[in-house]
């Protein structure tokens, strides 16, 4: 091995090893009981909730797959993508978090999603609470999947090795810390992983653009694209029959302009909705110690998140200014490497392995949730309150941990293909969370009149729409050619409100519980 890929190695392995040390000092507190295991017992101060947060929710995509769209094919997608989350970001911190988490606690203390949507409509089936754990299971497996994707393309583009092998040692390793320290675990590091993510991003985009001859080149270079630096056109590369970007005079070539309407535009943005239905973003709103200090937390992660994004963008810009005919980046997959490959040209090789450790970092913050909270939406909403209802903390630990192990590698077998994009895996799973969960959270939170009804309707059609709008009516392109988050959550909205209406209103009980935790003071919650 040369000596600039062991000093990556080291400084790459020096990071697994401090993440390892988290977990096992948080695993006797984790084993103490399902409530610290899922939920770290509400014991989440602002700082760590809004960075874990935001760590979680963006994964390896923010560094491969978001620069890997605007290298690809310009602003356009990447900037609206970018603008629709740090809205959404920031409305969801303003108007769903404190409600939750004075609702999560007034209704029977839930510690998941899905138990919370249970206790507030007071079911005795529980059908809502098993609908919503399986669309947990489906869609997180395939986050995980995305997360996979990440590892293998990092280890393979670093150290040569083959994607499978480098695929499944990553998993390996997510599979084992998540094992060991639960929730706490895995939102502390989140914490030092949303750090470590951020300075990464910055020394790249900032040591970039002064190699490229300062940010005036990097425009100018992008401008002299047609469509690349638009708001509302898109880059064409010009490909062959493999999708290989073609060069000609040391240049790549690119075809005229794609337009970007008004529509494209709208479902685009409509990232932001997602959201309103993430778990491992709403879990974070119900473990903070106090509700009073989510304001704090939301001023943090909506800050985190807009410099996050932006730096992400530009990456890619920057990418096409000093990589453009870089032979790793000449597809659409291959343009998801442009940040390992920045890091490697720009950095002395230790610090180019601290920040290829941003990339790690924010695959096991994503997937250490994903797996966590999928494994939870078994064990403890389908096994231990459905199958078995007599089930102890032991046991429904022991069933997570089992689950965890099929999800991941089911995870593995869809990532198994090397030409996966991570964007399109993650746009795929994150419309179906939104569309799921987001019109029944909203509606759960602020209408009185809903009902159960209501949001079983609103969810089975939100999460079958996803899969309905992605297979069939998309590939007929034209107006059914949008993002299927858009759609999904309009319908499902529609569905809770119409089936609402027309069913009988929700008992006084239901309501009565609405009303006490829509009067409930920040105080006087603990």
């Amino acid at each position: 091995m040369q000596g600039d890929t062991l000093q990556v190695l080291i400084a790459m392995g020096c990071y697994m090893l401090i993440v390892i040390g988290i977990g096992i000092f948080f695993a006797k507190r984790a084993q103490k009981s399902t409530d610290e295991y899922f939920l770290g017992g509400r014991s989440l101060g602002p700082w760590v909730a809004a960075m874990s947060a935001e760590a979680s929710d963006m994964s390896g995509w923010l560094l491969m797959g978001l620069p890997g769209v605007a290298y690809w094919c310009g602003l356009a997608d990447a900037a609206w993508t970018a603008i629709g989350l740090a809205l959404g970001t920031y409305i969801n911190w303003l108007i769903v978090a404190k409600r939750l988490r004075k609702y999560s606690l007034i209704s029977g203390n839930a510690i998941t999603v899905p138990e919370f949507f249970s206790n507030r409509f007071h079911e005795n089936k529980k059908i809502l609470l098993s609908i919503s754990a399986l669309f947990i299971l489906v869609f997180f497996t395939v986050y995980a999947a995305s997360c996979f994707v990440t590892c293998g393309k990092l280890f393979s583009t670093l150290f040569g090795f083959s994607y499978h092998s480098m695929m499944i040692v990553g998993a390996l390793f997510v599979i084992i810390y998540t094992f060991i320290g639960g929730f706490l675990a895995e939102s502390a590091s989140d914490f030092m992983q949303a750090v470590v993510m951020i300075i990464a991003l910055l020394t790249v985009l900032i040591t970039g653009t002064s190699k490229a001859g300062g940010l005036s080149v990097v425009l100018e270079n992008a401008k002299a694209i047609p469509g690349y630096f638009s708001l509302t056109s898109l880059a064409t590369p010009t490909v062959d029959a493999a999708g290989v970007q073609q060069i000609a005079n040391g240049a790549p070539l690119f075809g005229d302009p794609g337009a970007y309407g008004f529509l494209t535009i709208i479902s685009t943005v409509s990232w932001g909705l997602g959201y309103f239905g993430m778990p491992q973003v709403l879990l974070r709103f119900m473990a903070i110690r106090r509700a009073k200090e989510l304001t704090k937390s939301r001023r943090i992660a909506a800050v985190w998140c807009v410099i996050s994004l932006i730096a992400a963008v530009f990456i890619g810009v920057l990418g096409r200014a000093l990589l453009s005919t870089d032979s790793v980046l000449l597809t659409a997959s291959g343009a998801e490497n442009v940040f390992v490959e920045l890091s490697g040209l720009l950095l002395p090789a230790l610090l180019a392995g601290l920040v290829m450790a941003g990339i790690l970092a924010a695959t096991i913050s994503s997937s250490d949730s994903y797996l966590l909270i999928a494994a939870s939406a078994f064990a403890k909403n389908i096994y231990g309150d459905v199958l078995k209802r007599k089930a102890n903390d032991k046991e429904i630990m022991w069933v997570s941990r089992i689950i965890l192990l099929v999800i991941s590698l089911i995870g593995i077998v869809i990532a198994w293909d090397e030409n996966s994009v991570i964007f399109t895996i993650v746009s795929f799973a994150w419309a179906g969370f939104g569309a799921t969960f987001g019109p029944v959270m909203l509606f759960s939170l602020f209408w009185r009149r809903m009902n159960r009804a209501g949001a079983i309707a609103g969810m089975v059609t939100g999460g079958g729409m996803v899969f309905i709008w992605k297979l069939l009516l998309k590939p007929l392109g034209g107006l059914f050619g949008i993002y299927e988050l858009f759609p999904a959550f309009v319908l499902s909205s529609l569905a809770i409100t119409l089936v609402s209406l027309l069913t009988a209103p929700p008992a006084s009980e239901i309501t009565d519980e609405f009303d006490k935790v829509a009067s409930l003071r920040d105080e006087d919650v603990a």
